[in-house]
This record gives structure tokens, C-alpha cells and sequence, in this order.
């Protein structure tokens, strides 16, 4: 990872529908990226029943929170070959970041 990332790595809840809470380990790093003028993040999961049948049923929007409370929303994408599957967002990442003056060089 670069050294204008930032990342987290422990424990998540994906929350699917609103209301369908499902406990895993992540993995996740951000950046701004200049030419969107955004943040993006993305991550992986590791692998878990409960988010491959999630995957599987066609649910891939989800909610991120990890155990400090910092969440955001994020989409599932394709699983690994370890039964995992990546995370990709954009926006506020759900882990703090710093905050960035645009008016400091």
C-alpha cells in the first residue's frame, strides 16, 4: 500500500437490507484520489458463510461499520479463490481519516 493511503484492518458488521447484520475481518485501505476529486477506499473480506450466501442471493449493497463505529456504504464484488470477496466505496471510508485542509500547501 502506498504511503498516502490510509487503512484498517479487524473486525466489521455488514449490515444487508438495512436490518441483516453479518459479522466478518477486513481489510481495508483508501486514498484521495486527485483527478476524482474523491475518496475511494477498498477492501477485502475474509471468508464467511453468512456473506457469500448474502453474495450469492444477489445482495451486494451494503452498509460497513467497523468496532469503532465508523461506517459507510460499500458494494460487495466478485469472491477470491479463499472464499473471500472484495469491498469497493467511495466517499468518507468507514475508518477515520484525516482531515484535510484544501486551503494548507
Amino acid at each position: 500500500m502506498g504511503d498516502d493511503e490510509e487503512e484498517y484492518e479487524g473486525p466489521v458488521t455488514l449490515v444487508f437490507g438495512g436490518d441483516r447484520p453479518v459479522e466478518a475481518e477486513a481489510h481495508i485501505a483508501g486514498h484521495f484520489d486527485p483527478l476524482s476529486g474523491g475518496y475511494r477506499w477498498i477492501g477485502r473480506i475474509s471468508a464467511s458463510p453468512g456473506v457469500d450466501a448474502e453474495f450469492r442471493a444477489g445482495n451486494t449493497a451494503v452498509l460497513v461499520r467497523t468496532a469503532a463505529g465508523h461506517e459507510a456504504p460499500g458494494t460487495l464484488t466478485e469472491a477470491n479463490p479463499w472464499g473471500g470477496h472484495r469491498l469497493t466505496g467511495r466517499g468518507r471510508p468507514p475508518f477515520p481519516v484525516p482531515e484535510v485542509d484544501p486551503d494548507q500547501d
